[in-house]
């Protein structure tokens, strides 16, 4: 299975690497590298990319973010960890970078490039050209999340705070397939919530605790659904 939208019609090799563009010249202030990887556990595809992330977990300049969709629950094995939240994410990305279409395994890299497949030489070169600009500084310290001032984007920007577990995790997938097969996953996103808006101003949010003392926090700065993001940080 390659490269398939909703299971149905399949996308061109040739179309992997799409830009977003319209985020402002300055830089985010040491914001990491947000790598996000949207794969299925029913995908015969997406071992070898999240394999990738696995390792891209590591690394203190990146925070990888695995998103598991829900598309490909229909071929026999459901995904542990899928959403149609995650799934309506990617559609966003894909609708506003004007495909339309949506695929598995498929990184996005800071919101803005996207690149299809487990290609981990494509990754890495798009992470080091890749630079998170047109945001603010942002912080992620004990219960507070603080976004500094700078100039917003049209209509703003949306504050995602993010709750993922950075262990690993074996899947014995039981059917469909990559049936028979234990899946190791690590950084996989467990919730996602929109706590705020920047408008430009100095910003100070109060957050709950996680549900699960193992998880680790993330925020992300997003000039709206499927946008480019501006900053991030991790806890």
């Amino acid at each position: 299975m390659s490269f398939c939208r909703d299971g149905i019609a399949c996308v061109s090799a040739a179309a992997a690497i799409m830009t977003l563009m319209g985020a402002a010249p300055s830089m985010a202030q040491n914001s990491p590298v947000v790598v996000e990887l949207y794969q299925s556990q029913g995908c015969s595809d997406c071992p070898p990319a999240q394999d990738n992330l696995n390792r891209l977990a590591d690394r203190p300049d990146v925070l990888a973010l695995s998103f598991a969709v829900t598309y490909w629950d229909y071929l026999g094995w459901k995904d542990s960890f899928a959403s149609q939240q995650f799934t309506q994410r990617q559609r966003d990305y894909a609708t506003r970078s004007d495909t339309g279409e949506v695929a598995t395994p498929q990184y996005w890299i800071n919101g803005r490039t996207t690149v299809l497949g487990a290609n981990p030489a494509r990754v890495a070169q798009v992470m080091a050209q890749e630079h998170l600009t047109g945001g603010p500084p942002v912080s992620l310290s004990g219960n507070k999340i603080a976004i500094g001032s700078g100039g917003a984007p049209h209509g703003g920007a949306d504050v995602w705070l993010v709750r993922y577990d950075p262990r690993t995790i074996q899947v014995a997938v039981r059917a469909g397939e990559n049936g028979g097969r234990t899946l190791p996953h690590r950084d996989v996103v467990r919730k996602l919530t929109k706590v705020g808006r920047w408008t430009g101003a100095p910003l100070s949010i109060a957050i709950a605790p996680g549900k699960d003392a193992a998880w680790k926090t993330a925020v992300l700065l997003q000039a709206g659904d499927g946008g480019p993001i501006l900053a991030a940080a991790k806890g």
